[in-house]
């Protein structure tokens, strides 16, 4: 009974009052705790949001209704651009074939501590899911056909769970995009560019075509790795053209016209080549000789009666 007493006074000596905004700003949070925004999870972003007092710098990637958010603090929310994970490997089972045969524990973490992977690419997907198991919303799964991951953009929230477990650095988090039209490398390989090419024929060589032919100095090349800022990218997709690997992907665009092709030529009419034959018109003289009669002689000519 003593010892009750005691706890009851030490509670309330040592009370922590806390702000009521807390909880009403973690209504508003989607209670996923995937760790997108930065904190431990959704009360911590709560707690962190209503000490400072500000919504700069604290965002909800995972869905949290930041425009409520604001109601509650009294503050005005800025318009968040929505951002989408991208798996940046294209070392598809067809662009890089399986040079070993992986039979170990499931896991990212422990096979890029032992081997480069199936492939031989020491920086590719290594397929074994971690990433899956990292994304709270079923947005990720891996593809038994090519054995890469695949992202449901529409399940995707850009919380950025997968990109922080995955231990190559396959997956980064990029804007959306207007449509959800983006352009980018799928490649992180930094090796040169026959190194490259031999474990994934997709793989980007460094060649920087790509660099040279973009028109807004969005793309660079460093450590023989193509890359695109997508804070200079308009999308107009050259560079993607201009690629002789196929490692820039422009995805969700409608598909290219084709250049008009060239009217056939017309073929050349027949060349007809007049010939004038002139023929000479020949008179023919043709001579008839007429015998000429002789003359009487005197002879002859004497009457009859006189002889």
């Amino acid at each position: 009974m003593i010892a009750a007493v005691i706890l009851y006074f030490v509670s309330k000596a040592f009370k922590v009052i806390e702000d009521p905004r807390i909880d009403e700003v973690a209504e508003h949070l989607p209670g996923a705790n995937c760790g997108g925004c930065g904190f431990a999870g959704c009360r911590a972003l709560a707690e962190a949001i209503v000490k400072a007092n500000t919504l700069d710098g604290y965002k909800c990637p995972a869905g949290g209704d930041m425009k409520a958010i604001a109601a509650v603090m009294g503050l005005e929310a800025a318009e968040a651009e929505p951002m989408v994970a991208v798996v940046r490997c294209n070392g598809s089972c067809e662009n890089a074939p399986a040079k070993v045969k992986y039979d170990s524990a499931l896991s990212c973490q422990f096979a890029t501590s032992i081997y480069a992977g199936e492939s031989a690419c020491p920086f590719g997907c290594l397929g074994c899911g971690d990433c899956v198991k990292a994304c709270k919303f079923d947005a990720i799964h891996i593809d038994e056909t090519t054995g890469l991951p695949v992202v449901d953009e529409e399940k995707c929230v850009g919380c950025g769970a997968c990109a922080k477990t995955c231990p190559r650095k396959v997956i980064e988090v990029r804007p959306k995009g207007k449509l959800g039209r983006r352009v980018f490398v799928s490649c992180v390989n930094k090796e040169k560019g026959a190194a490259a090419r031999k474990n994934c024929s997709a793989a980007c060589i460094g060649c920087g075509k790509c660099a040279k032919t973009c028109p807004f100095e969005a793309i660079t090349v460093e450590n023989n790795l193509a890359y695109i800022d997508f804070t200079k990218c308009k999308s107009c997709r050259k560079c993607a053209g201009e690629c002789p690997t196929g490692a820039i992907h422009a995805v969700n665009f409608p598909p290219k016209k084709e250049a008009p092709a060239a009217p056939a030529e017309k073929p050349a009419a027949p060349v007809v080549e007049k010939t004038t034959v002139v023929v000479e018109k020949t008179t023919v003289v043709v001579e008839k000789t007429t015998p000429v009669e002789k003359p009487a002689s005197a002879a002859d000519s004497t009457p009859a009666s006189e002889q």
